[in-house]
């Protein structure tokens, strides 16, 4: 388990004080310092930022706002490039412009030594390398951020390919995500804007993302599911994973030698046939989605090979989603509704996958509603354009405050994936007629008597549950209320920025008459010429007026810092 930990003023260690200071710095560098301002980072890392040189910033005036940040995250190194790709998957909190900049950060990175992986390997294994592999390559297939692959050959001779993680990562992602927990509350406290997205929300739930991430056995978990799902399907293969060369921090696979479905010049060389391909690969993922609600949350061209008999082959189980039975009937209605031009029922189904709140104006949205659809449903099916659909409703759904789920937009992402991959392949693919069956189902799976009846179970047992439970809680609540255990909490909102310039002005002046009484009391001591003497001038009377003086040039230049006399 990660140990995530808020940064108070009594804790900050020096790998913290450090790491700090690199991050500032990096964000000073790419034009981001008046955050630094925004945020009042100086009254926990003054001297920290006292050491920050702003000369070294970069020319980078001519880039973009959200060209900057992805260069930003990309040098910050892979906590936060994760981060990014995670925000690039929730447009319902990060604007589109900087979610389609946010969706090209690389993460690929220098690899680590070999011995640093044999280390790894064979402390994971609890063996010695030649003892479970007749042979691995010394260097690597790929690197990335949070670990690389090399090539390997098992005993028996299977070929493998062996993911090991990179040394000291899980205490370089622990630093990274108490500094952005700590800079998270600083945001909720210090932007008004930024209360509604809750900043430390964010990071709690990123840090259960990345959690999961660098825990192999979770990915070899996905394998294993994914495997069952389609264990009677001849059109699609999954690699196998083995469990006694996998450990938290090694995952061994089979190794796969196919065709990469981008290369469609290689798949036409070697006699595939690039149409049932395409609709292979769309009927796969609408059956992830649609019939289990467990998919692959990253299908681009690189995670899917081609293998001899038009068969699929899916790579790279880090990233999966999940869609519950509801949603996926929700979505269905979404999609239903919009097909039969009916506002009222499209606004339902948005409002029901959705969370929110506060409830949007129904009118409003409506009206929005009619207006997304007047744009796109009055076409061709052939003409429309899926990504710049989903992307639109994305967009009506965030003016409304509407959140999206995170793994309902990756599905959609997907879909928006599989529709470009199936076009270039085949120029003639339409991805709304491959989805309406899996709809159709959908919808009909709803209606089912059985279904109904299952419902209406589910329901009248909640109703009677309910019923038993509700005389108990009236008696505890009477309880509490006769001795005198209800309370009710007021929270005030905004107060803070308040508060820390009552705070401010409270210290200046406490300062000031500090200052003051220094002035007076060293006059008088001078006047008294208390001893001891230095030419007839008294040794305590200079001293106070020293002090004095540094402490009135300290307060002077905290005022002019802050912008105001």
């Amino acid at each position: 388990m990660l140990r995530i930990r808020k940064i108070g003023i009594l804790r900050r260690g020096y790998r913290h004080l450090m790491r700090y200071r690199q991050i500032l710095s990096i964000l000073v560098k790419y034009g981001f310092g008046d955050m630094i301002d925004v945020l009042g980072i100086e009254r926990y890392f003054e001297v920290g930022l006292q050491m920050l040189s702003r000369k070294r910033r970069e020319q980078v005036e001519h880039l973009s706002r959200v060209e900057r940040v992805r260069m930003a995250l990309e040098e910050l190194g892979p906590t936060f490039i994760k981060l990014g790709q995670v925000m690039s998957t929730r447009p319902d909190l990060v604007p589109g412009d900087l979610v389609r900049e946010l969706s090209k950060l690389q993460d690929q990175v220098p690899p680590f030594e070999y011995d640093q992986a044999k280390e790894i390997v064979e402390a994971e294994l609890n063996s010695s390398i030649e003892d479970v592999f007749q042979v691995f390559e010394e260097k690597p297939l790929a690197a990335a951020s949070i670990g690389q692959v090399h090539r390997a050959k098992l005993k028996d001779g299977e070929e493998v390919v062996v993911k090991v993680q990179r040394p000291g990562i899980r205490n370089t992602i622990e630093v990274d995500l108490e500094i952005m927990l700590h800079l998270a509350s600083l945001a909720e406290h210090h932007i008004e804007e930024w209360e509604y997205q809750r900043p430390t929300r964010i990071v709690e739930e990123f840090a259960r993302t990345i959690e999961r991430e660098i825990d192999y056995t979770v990915e070899a978990s996905h394998v294993e599911r994914f495997a069952r799902q389609f264990q009677t399907d001849m059109s699609i293969y999954v690699p196998k994973v083995y469990r006694e060369e996998s450990t938290e921090r090694v995952l061994t696979m089979e190794f796969i030698d196919g065709i990469k479905i981008s290369e469609t010049g290689r798949i036409e060389e070697e006699g595939l046939d690039r149409k049932l391909i395409a609709r292979r690969g769309t009927d796969l993922i609408l059956e992830q989605i649609f019939k289990y609600g467990f998919f692959h949350a990253d299908p681009h061209p690189g995670n899917i090979y081609i293998l001899p008999g038009n068969v699929i082959c899916y790579l790279d189980y880090g990233m999966m989603g999940r869609v519950d039975r509801r949603t996926r009937e929700h979505f269905a209605e979404l999609v239903h509704g919009c097909a039969r031009r009916d506002e009222s029922k499209t606004t339902t189904a948005l409002l029901q996958i959705t969370e929110y709140e506060q409830p949007p104006d129904q009118r409003l949205l409506e009206r929005d509603v009619a207006d997304f659809m007047e744009q796109h449903l009055y076409k061709p099916l052939k003409d429309m354009d899926i990504g710049r659909l989903l992307q639109q409703l994305l967009d009506l759904a965030c003016r409304h405050r509407l959140e999206i789920p995170q793994d309902l937009f990756l599905m959609m992402k997907a879909l928006t994936t599989v529709e470009g991959v199936g076009v270039s392949l085949d120029p003639d693919f339409d991805l709304m007629e491959r989805t309406t069956p899996f709809i159709r189902r959908i919808r009909m799976e709803h209606m089912h008597p059985k279904r109904i009846v299952g419902d209406l179970l589910e329901s009248s047992a909640d109703v009677v549950r309910l019923a038993q439970e509700i005389p108990g809680e009236l008696r505890e609540i009477f309880k509490q209320i006769k001795q005198g255990q209800i309370r009710i909490r007021f929270e005030h909102r905004g107060l803070d920025p308040i508060l820390a310039t009552h705070d401010q002005v409270s210290n200046r002046i406490s300062f000031s008459i500090i200052i003051a009484a220094l002035v007076v009391g060293s006059a008088l001591i001078v006047l008294s010429k208390a001893p001891p003497l230095l030419y007839g001038i008294s040794v305590i009377g200079i001293g106070g007026f020293v002090i004095a003086a540094m402490m009135g040039l300290w307060l002077l230049v905290a005022i002019l810092r802050r912008g105001r006399l």
